[in-house]
């Protein structure tokens, strides 16, 4: 007996529709700009951070992505430049992306925050937001602040501030060196010692206080050899990358072994380049825990995976974790990549990063507020080593989110 012609209409219907959801393109991905140096001296630095961004995109995704779409992570090089990096914010409006990551040099990120400012109030349907993860002159979060901005670390005055306090304790340091680039950022860590110094050890004389080309010094031995004629007890540095290697191998080369303290001298080769010339000697200010001694399991767990895939590279910047995680939840929360939307979601977030802190993205100058962290170069103890040289960081001492936070002059405008 035949069937009705109606049910094998319908069955022809639920079989076509059948087979054109299987075949069905997946939703398309949230792509999300990394605009950082990936050739030049700092290429280093610029690709752990990329490798770091995919490692906290490919859980995201993993655990089934933001709003049904997988997290794609487009790497831009800027070689470190302001004017490069604005040819490469052209080309992420151009295609579309609206969330852009950016994190070495503060010169860098006043670029892209007043091209993406400028671009916003002028197309108010076409907007980007700026995620910075590691650029902390603390201006872009006081003065220079606007509401498409947003910074995941701690600034350079939150930081000093718990240095300071560290060096206040040291008695026998009476002659400080400050070393740094010459960009906003080395001159917002000078300005912060000297005035923070002067209030809390003002017996101790700056006895130089020098800026450099940032990435043009190819032997330090000449600065090492000044600090060395000024009779310094202590060093103070926010050299990074390929300045902060050639700065510890001019240190070690001269013989040069007083405390220095410092923001970004670990991993990407620095660890390896100080080696035991600097066991008890360096330390570092930073906004999560070592990973020495006694790692809370969270970021223990996520370094031994990242170092799987990585065995040469380390989780040096968490932040990034944090930064990548903060905009995803504030994606689920907005319902939607509508930067306005997303913007207004992240601001007064809350997030408990890989060291088990509880931080929070403040309303006023879309700063996060944090514990800071100082630790010391050793070979003690250490579970987690950097650059797989055997040496890494030790906490020595933390300081409450309460206590780290710093008063902001932002006058923040936001969109009507």
């Amino acid at each position: 007996m035949s069937k009705p012609k109606s049910v094998l209409v319908l069955a022809v219907i639920v079989t076509l529709l059948a087979g054109l959801a299987s075949s069905a393109t997946p939703a398309d991905p949230i792509r999300i700009a990394y605009v950082d140096p990936l050739s030049g001296p700092f290429a280093a630095t610029g690709e752990n951070g990329l490798n770091q961004f995919k490692y906290a995109t490919d859980a995201i995704n993993k655990a089934g992505g933001v709003l049904g779409r997988q997290l794609e992570i487009v790497p831009l090089d800027n070689k470190v430049s302001p004017q490069e990096s604005l040819i490469q914010l052209k080309k992420v409006i151009g295609d579309g992306i609206p969330f852009v990551f950016q994190g070495n040099s503060s010169g860098v990120a006043h670029a892209i925050s007043d091209a993406v400012q400028k671009h916003n109030e002028r197309n108010a349907g076409d907007r980007v937001l700026y995620l910075n993860y590691s650029a902390v002159d603390p201006a872009l979060t006081n003065e220079k602040c606007h509401y498409w901005h947003f910074r995941f670390d701690a600034h350079a005055d939150m930081k000093m501030a718990a240095l300071t306090d560290v060096i206040a304790t040291n008695k026998g340091i009476k002659k400080m060196y400050i070393i740094g680039q010459d960009y906003s950022f080395g001159k917002a860590v000078a300005e912060a010692a000297v005035a923070m110094l002067g209030k809390k050890r003002p017996d101790i004389t700056i006895v130089g206080n020098e800026l450099h080309p940032i990435g043009k010094v190819k032997d330090f031995s000449p600065y090492v050899q000044k600090i060395v004629a000024a009779g310094a007890d202590a060093v103070i540095t926010g050299n990074w990358g390929a300045d902060m290697i050639a700065l510890a191998k001019a240190a070690n080369d001269g013989g040069l072994k007083v405390p220095f303290y410092t923001y970004y001298a670990a991993s990407d080769g620095v660890t390896a380049a100080i080696g035991a010339a600097g066991i008890d000697r360096i330390r570092l200010v930073h906004e999560s825990h070592p990973g020495n001694p006694n790692a809370p399991k969270a970021l223990s767990d996520y370094i031994i995976g990242y170092r799987k895939l990585h065995p040469q590279n380390d989780v040096n910047q968490p932040r990034i974790h944090t930064g990548l995680n903060m905009l995803a939840q504030a994606i689920k929360r907005a319902g939607t990549t509508d930067v306005d939307k997303v913007a207004a979601a992240l601001e007064g977030a809350e997030f408990t990063n890989l060291s088990g802190d509880q931080v929070v993205m403040r309303r006023e100058d879309h700063q996060l507020q944090m514990p800071i962290y100082i630790s010391v170069h050793t070979n003690k103890n250490i579970k987690h080593d950097l650059d797989a040289s055997g040496f890494g960081l030790s906490l020595e001492s933390k300081v409450d989110r309460d206590k780290a936070t710093q008063p902001s002059t932002c006058k923040m405008q936001r969109p009507s």
